[in-house]
């Protein structure tokens, strides 16, 4: 182990990862003094930063046991943990800060140890943090356990392009190729296009031993359909009875949530193979916190759930435009004996897509904070987490975690826009569960690449 190479880790990496004390092999780790005074701040908390600020402390008190703190800690992993204190040099230290904080306190720090000889690589999760590292002369780095670039991340899709003629057979010979050369993933899609018409396509889902079932629009109980190839995936996804475990991850306009809560609506008001529809989000505001909207709790979730009530609304605005669509699907996934009298009861069960406030009246529909579902064992739900983005690995973990007998989860969310100051695409929980789930027959991924909203909407996009 180099003596004099040191990684300085900074509050937000171990409120991140409570286990990046053990992600440096052979190596000198650091943990200024300044870092526990605000591990202290977060302890108390009832989130999974108050969780991962006890666990650290934990983890530091079970190695007092093996020496002190002070002069260094051997780990199992070939290196030492030590705990920074304020030596007489760096009271002799000037920052070159305005703003006396905790931040600014720790780069003092890493300066003072760079001037007494050390290799410094200052590990921070806080990107302006980094900035003004480099601008010291710190070698500064982010944390990157399980990292995923934008490049590499899984699609859960690929498109490959064919003579016409090969559209025309039942399986296209490309499909027996990619299987053998093991270029796909189970549950892993294959838009096959004609090489002179794009438009001239076909879907294949990848489901192991060199099979594929061809993917078709699915037969709702409303006069909706998808609208790209993309969505007509994360639809035969999310009706898959097999499939317990379904990742949504596109720009915002892409249909996530709406797909979602049309299947959601779907299963649990038309083929009834759920009992209720739960959803729920991570209060990350793009402005003030949820504390500050008016009202009680629910009155707050209310406002909370708003994006929730418009794309029901929306789906409820289609569904009253056209007849039902024919239900020979569903019909066929029915129980008991059939008859004039029972279709007559199933016709009228399609058409029970209320508003809302009307299906939670009914216990159809449950709008909850992810707070409120640690603990919980949630059997027989279609569950739809939204803006998966803004949560870390950890968060999703613990949803999972969650999920009972007979449900379904799907997690949705826009790597490119995050809210949490922490997260990045790399390293957020839609990505990484994505990453790791990849390959599962119990679960798919799909990368909605396009914006289905308005005009206006794409447009703002490109020009603002």
């Amino acid at each position: 182990m180099d003596e004099k190479k040191i990684y300085l880790l900074d509050t937000n990496v171990l409120l991140y990862d409570s286990e990046a004390l053990y992600a440096f092999e052979k190596a000198l780790v650091a943990i200024p003094i300044f870092v526990l005074e605000e591990l202290d701040r977060f302890k108390s908390e009832n989130t999974d930063i108050g969780r991962n600020a006890r666990v650290v402390n934990r983890h530091l008190d079970a190695l007092r046991v093996r020496g002190s703190l002070r002069t260094g800690v051997p780990l199992d992993n070939g290196g030492t943990l030590k705990v920074l204190f304020v030596e007489k040099i760096y009271d002799k230290y000037t920052s070159p800060f305005r703003d006396k904080k905790t931040d600014n306190d720790i780069l003092g720090m890493a300066s003072v140890l760079k001037d007494q000889g050390y290799d410094v690589r200052f590990i921070s999760k806080d990107i302006n943090a980094r900035v003004k590292a480099d601008v010291l002369g710190i070698n500064a780095q982010d944390y990157l356990k399980d990292y995923v670039t934008k490049e590499d991340f899984y699609k859960g899709w690929m498109n490959v392009q064919v003579p016409a003629v090969q559209i025309k057979r039942e399986y296209p010979e490309i499909l027996r190729q990619l299987s053998h050369d093991k270029l796909l993933e189970i549950n892993q899609f294959v838009l096959v296009e004609s090489n002179n018409n794009p438009h001239n396509n076909r879907l294949f889902r990848y489901i192991g031993s060199d099979k594929y079932i061809t993917v078709e629009d699915p037969k709702l109980a409303w006069p909706l359909r998808a609208r790209n190839p993309q969505q007509l995936m994360a639809l035969n996804l999310m009706l898959d009875p097999n499939i317990q475990m379904v990742s949504l991850v596109g720009k915002a306009g892409s249909g996530k949530t709406f797909l979602a809560l049309l299947a959601g609506l779907q299963q649990v008001l038309a083929e009834k193979d759920y009992r209720k529809m739960l959803v729920s989000r991570p209060v990350i505001p793009l402005g003030k916190d949820i504390g500050y909207l008016p009202g009680d709790v629910q009155e707050k979730l209310h406002s909370w759930m708003m994006p929730v009530y418009d794309n029901i609304e929306l789906i409820l605005h289609h569904a009253a435009q056209g007849e039902s669509v024919p239900q020979a699907a569903i019909e066929s996934k029915r129980r008991g004996k059939k008859g004039p009298e029972r279709d007559r009861r199933q016709k009228e069960d399609r058409y029970k897509l209320g508003h809302v406030d009307e299906m939670i009246r009914h216990g159809k529909l449950s709008l909850e904070a992810i707070t409120y579902m640690r603990g919980r064992s949630i059997p027989y739900q279609f569950i739809l987490i939204d803006e998966v983005q803004n949560l870390t690995p950890h968060e999703v973990k613990t949803l999972v975690t969650r999920v009972g007998e007979g449900s379904k989860l799907i997690l949705a969310g826009d790597p490119f826009q995050i809210d949490s100051p922490y997260l990045d695409f790399s390293s957020n929980g839609l990505i990484l569960t994505s990453q790791k789930f990849k390959g599962q027959s119990i679960y798919g991924s799909i990368y909605l690449e396009t914006s289905e909203r308005s005009e206006l909407s794409e447009l703002a996009n490109k020009l603002l």
